[in-house]
């Protein structure tokens, strides 16, 4: 029976996550992390607060949990800044703030989750921690320039996915990380720009979520570090 976490669980995919895993025979429990929104019900929900950017809190919120965890999923993240503003179509547009305000959004709380769940993953089983990025942040992919920022955090937590598996192939040899492209999905991050996205290519929270679970159960660790879509295509980083 796994014991699951997923911190960012009152956006709509991470609800939608934590609502597919409860369902699940073989999880014993999901505990659903906020930084302050209502997060879903159930019996096997059990609702958190946490803080990624206060260190000692953090430690001290996932200590409360236990170990251990078989599966932890950030469905943290921001498109837009906590004004409103942006992405930034023009460098001119480009602020100081703009870059760490999304940098710490989402590249730096993923990273800082991970260090504190680290010592509660199994080592001598499979275990999976895995990240939504975003397929703009794809420096391969990268045709349309634009949405610097944005583009940038996005390729940071890539890097930093992919540092981080190298090192738990040393000392969580069974273990998965991933960085998954969720696709385009029907919530109140991406409202402003489904603009011209193909209906069929619109998700629903429900259906994304249970594609990108579908996409890590057919992960092994020789696919730890790589960065993935819903459809389970890899994409280039």
């Amino acid at each position: 029976m796994k014991r699951c976490a997923v911190f960012g669980a009152s956006g709509g995919i991470g609800a939608a996550l934590v609502r597919q895993l409860a369902a699940r025979d073989d999880v014993e429990v999901v505990f659903a992390g906020s930084r302050r929104g209502a997060v879903p019900g159930g019996e096997k929900v059990r609702a958190f607060r946490f803080d990624a950017l206060d260190d000692a809190g953090l430690a001290e919120t996932v200590a409360g949990i236990g170990a251990p965890l078989d599966m932890v999923l950030v469905a943290t993240g921001r498109l837009t800044r906590a004004d409103g503003s942006g992405p930034e179509k023009a460098l001119r547009q480009l602020s100081a703030a703009a870059l760490a305000e999304q940098f710490a959004d989402n590249a730096i709380v993923p990273a800082m989750i991970a260090r504190a769940v680290a010592p509660m993953m199994p080592r001598d089983r499979r275990a999976v921690f895995a990240a939504l990025s975003a397929r703009v942040g794809s420096i391969g992919d990268n045709r349309l320039g634009g949405w610097h920022a944005y583009r940038a955090s996005k390729a940071a937590l890539n890097m930093l996915l992919r540092t981080i598996a190298i090192e738990w192939a040393r000392t969580h040899p069974l273990a998965v990380v991933a960085a998954l492209h969720p696709g385009t999905v029907d919530t109140a991050l991406s409202a402003p720009f489904q603009r011209g996205v193909p209906g069929d290519r619109l998700f629903t929270p429900e259906a994304s979520a249970a594609a990108l679970l579908t996409v890590l159960e057919d992960l092994n660790p020789a696919d730890s570090g790589g960065f993935f879509a819903w459809d389970g295509s890899p994409i280039p980083f």
